[in-house]
């Protein structure tokens, strides 16, 4: 007999949201146990007798959790749906009968690593900052980086009132003659177009973003556009058990 759980676990492994965004949906009335609303936290169920809704539709327990390693294109839209009609991230995925969605976020113009998963607790585990899960990227700068730059990434910058956290960044590259740079720089936060804000924060537009690593996950050897499932080893290497 399976013991009982919390309703924001079950939500969680059944790949609705993260288990503090299933929290949040209770506390919103978007969550109902057998037909009665649940708006308090510390709820319990048994999921083999009682029938979960969210958004007025049943929950299905997944029996399986898909984990998915996408080379995103410039482009797409890292969301389910778009209100625009733009071609988002799932337009990429083809043959998977269950609903995933995107760990986290690349915005349009920013290519490379991006997990697509229905786990709930993982999404959670990845994405939020007391995990420390490092995101490499490579950019490609206007002009001639300078060493003193270099250091002010990584040290900290300031981008809207928030002080960012020190930061592993190297030079790859730089190419006198066509003006540019190209460094790789490696955080643990993901705060919306952060590498982008934090190399306009040292004077220089970034032309092109690629991010290249979540963790030790890397896509190098996928072409843009192309998804392969993650391995049991890499799953247990981002999470950290």
């Amino acid at each position: 007999m399976q013991e009982e759980i919390r309703l924001q676990k079950y939500l969680a492994e059944c790949g609705i949201a993260s288990r503090r965004k299933a929290e949040e949906y209770i506390q919103e009335g978007k969550v109902q146990v057998n037909g009665t609303n649940v708006t308090e936290l510390g709820v319990k169920i048994d999921p083999n007798n009682d029938i979960v809704y969210f958004n007025n539709k049943k929950v299905i327990k997944k029996n399986e959790n898909i984990y998915i390693l996408l080379n995103k294109p410039i482009g797409y839209v890292t969301t389910t749906k778009d209100q625009f009609n733009r071609q988002t991230v799932l337009d990429l995925i083809r043959g998977i009968n269950k609903r995933i969605v995107p760990v986290g976020r690349l915005d349009m113009y920013t290519s490379g690593a991006l997990i697509l998963t229905n786990d709930g607790d993982f999404t959670y585990k990845v994405t939020h900052p007391s995990h420390e899960i490092t995101k490499t990227y490579v950019a490609t700068l206007r002009g001639i980086i300078t060493n003193e730059e270099i250091e002010k990434l990584r040290s900290g910058v300031e981008i809207e009132d928030y002080l960012t956290r020190p930061a592993k960044v190297k030079i790859l590259k730089t190419d006198t003659e066509r003006n540019i740079s190209r460094i790789e720089i490696t955080i643990h936060e993901g705060k919306n177009r952060q590498v982008r804000k934090m190399c306009e924060a040292i004077g220089r537009n970034v032309i092109a973003l690629h991010r290249s690593k979540i963790g030790n996950i890397t896509v190098k050897d996928l072409k843009i556009g192309e998804w392969r499932y993650l391995n049991q080893t890499e799953i247990r290497t981002v999470i950290g058990f």
